[in-house]
């Protein structure tokens, strides 16, 4: 909240010079002096009298006064009804839902000067009229804020269990819903604070709006219009003053949507308060580890309802180590690594958990900061190389950009020159006619190795292949598997690499960290987990593989929906071995052997 510093104080000092104008000593804002219209600064009048000869600091205060209590009372009244309106459709639906919400869809329209007009025109001009027109212009933001928030609460468990309890609507509306959707409400309004400020302005300024002699900024600069040839002044002060406000009231409201917005950035602003609070309850990353994933759980808000895709994983690769990750399709393994690059998609957050890199935390980093770290310390291939590369630029463009993005500094030549033996070294031969080639004028394999020499541009520490062989046939996947395992050895880079295959997994990793349902189930060295797999579910991939002895073994079942996990070990309503007990009880990750992990209640028996 640090960047909210400034744009509060701002807005504080502005808040309490309007509202302790009547004890400030100053002049009488509407009374005129002729005599003295248009004077400069002097003394008793620190920024001169407007064309009437009224005091124009004083008008400035008193303005900030007006502008100020008819933008909160507008967005006060239309939060309130809003809020209502929105609880109303949002629970009940239905007929609840046509004549709270769709309602809002007469106001929206109107033109809102011409309901301006037409306000104006039936009640007369005044700071009542334009607060009850605001507060008409903010109605419907609030309500469809409200109605799409209650949507989404309305399907936790939570509010099932309350009403399990008999609790009646109302009080499931103010005890339960409520609380649960007032950030986004708390975010609503104070974008509509700083929007009524100008737009009362502008109305008053049009005279649809404060009626003369009333002090208000709109009037001020109406005013100031037909003497600003001999007193330019008088139209910059309530031009800044209405600039400052708005601009702080503006960058207050970004700080107050971070702060209050669930949907913000939530995973990362409990660390830093923990962090800050409490030092040292998070466990430190370990120093002899490239990258540690500690507990992450990842949350998708979806129409249904929040998901977890990813549970309270934890996982970790030294540097020259290729950990595999391998399950099924939905098992969670892409979404771990795009989480780990600060690439998850906007409805994803992490929600626990820590991912330590360099001794920084990941998830707590901000934008900036992540953005020198890809590309650079870490990097990541993607499963389509068609998809990722860039059609319409040449392959030495896009390589040349990437190195550009973390060292600005270099000279086009030298780009250039790195971009070719970054070619060389993943195998591409006649490199300078490649550089000059677009990505449809290369062949699968050779984009892939592509994407990896953009991914070796910087000399990361870390590189996450996020199934690189799927669209790749067989030759050219064991080229590419053959390619990846050099530059490990070669570099001494950390590698985490992504597969649904173990088949595949057996020919680069070191290490194999199985998932199932968002969680990992199985850990260990790859050579230990292949003559051994402890988990059925680990087997059941080794036996859906194809081998040349033995025809693959499918696995019967589907990977169960997010939305319904099984009470107790996803993996038993696929497993021949479950008991009542697996159903009963979700088992922990826990150590079978010092360097073997297995989440099984069952995995002595194996």
């Amino acid at each position: 909240m640090k960047r909210a510093i400034l744009p509060g104080g701002v807005v504080v000092v502005i808040l309490l010079l309007a509202v302790l104008a009547p004890w400030l000593g100053l002049p009488d804002p509407v009374r005129q002096d002729v005599a003295h219209r248009l004077t400069g600064p002097i003394t008793g009048h620190l920024l001169g009298r407007d064309e009437f000869g009224r005091d124009v600091l004083s008008r400035l205060i008193w303005g900030a006064r007006t502008s100020l209590v008819v933008a909160f009372a507008s967005a006060a009244i239309a939060g309130v009804l809003g809020t209502i309106l929105g609880l109303i459709g949002g629970w009940f639906r239905g007929i609840g839902a046509m004549l709270a919400v769709r309602s809002m869809d007469v106001v929206l329209c109107f033109p809102p000067i011409l309901l301006a007009l037409l306000i104006v025109t039936l009640l007369g001009p005044g700071a009542g009229t334009l607060i009850m027109m605001l507060s008409l212009l903010f109605l419907p933001g609030f309500a469809r804020v409200t109605y799409a928030e209650v949507l989404s609460a309305r399907r936790h468990e939570y509010v099932e269990a309350v009403r399990a309890l008999g609790a009646t609507s109302p009080r499931i509306l103010a005890r339960t819903i409520l609380p649960n959707v007032a950030g986004p409400v708390l975010v609503q309004l104070s974008l509509a604070v700083a929007a009524a400020v100008a737009l009362e302005s502008g109305l008053s300024f049009l005279g649809l709006g404060v009626v003369p002699p009333a002090p208000s900024w709109g009037l001020m600069i109406r005013g100031a219009r037909a003497t600003m040839e001999q007193a330019p002044l008088l139209l910059l002060w309530p031009c800044a003053a209405l600039t400052v406000t708005i601009l702080a009231m503006n960058l207050l409201c970004d700080a107050v949507r971070d702060a209050a917005d669930p949907r913000g950035h939530p995973a990362a602003a409990r660390p830093r308060v923990i962090d800050r609070l409490l030092p040292g309850l998070a466990p430190p990353a370990n120093p002899d580890l490239v990258l540690e994933m500690q507990g992450l759980t990842v949350e998708i808000a979806t129409p249904r309802g929040p998901i977890r895709p990813v549970r309270d994983v934890s996982l970790g690769v030294r540097a020259g180590e290729t950990l595999a990750i391998v399950g099924e399709s939905g098992s969670g393994k892409s979404i771990t690594a795009t989480a780990i690059m600060g690439l998850l998609p906007a409805a994803a957050q992490p929600v626990a958990g820590h991912i330590w890199f360099a001794e920084r935390d990941l998830l707590i980093l901000p934008e900036p900061a992540l953005r020198k770290l890809r590309g650079g310390a870490m990097a990541m291939v993607f499963q389509d190389p068609m998809s990722s590369l860039n059609p319409v630029l040449r392959i030495g463009e896009q390589i040349g950009e990437a190195i550009r993005a973390h060292t600005p500094a270099l000279g086009a030549a030298a780009r250039r020159t790195r971009a070719r033996s970054l070619l060389q070294r993943v195998g591409i031969a006649d490199p300078d006619q490649r550089l000059t080639a677009y990505p449809h004028e290369m062949s699968g394999g050779m984009r892939q190795r592509v994407m990896i020499a953009m991914a070796l541009a910087n000399s990361p520490r870390l590189i996450i292949a996020d199934e690189p062989t799927t669209a790749l046939d067989v030759t050219v996947q064991a080229q590419i598997l053959d390619l990846l395992a050099d530059l490990k050895r070669d570099t001494g880079t950390a590698m985490i690499f992504i597969s649904h295959s173990l088949g595949v997994v057996g020919e680069i990793a070191d290490r194999v960290a199985v998932m199932y349902a968002g969680h990992i189930v199985e850990q260990g060295p790859a050579a230990a987990v292949f003559a051994k797999p402890l988990h059925p579910y680990t087997k059941a991939l080794l036996d859906a593989a194809p081998d040349s002895d033995a025809m693959p073994t499918g696995i019967p079942g589907i990977v169960p929906s997010p939305h319904h996990l099984p009470a107790g070990c996803s993996f038993a309503p696929r497993c021949a071995r479950a008991i009542d007990a697996c159903a009963a009880t979700a088992p922990p990750l826990e150590p079978a052997t010092p360097d073997r992990l297995v989440r099984c209640l069952r995995w002595a028996s194996a």
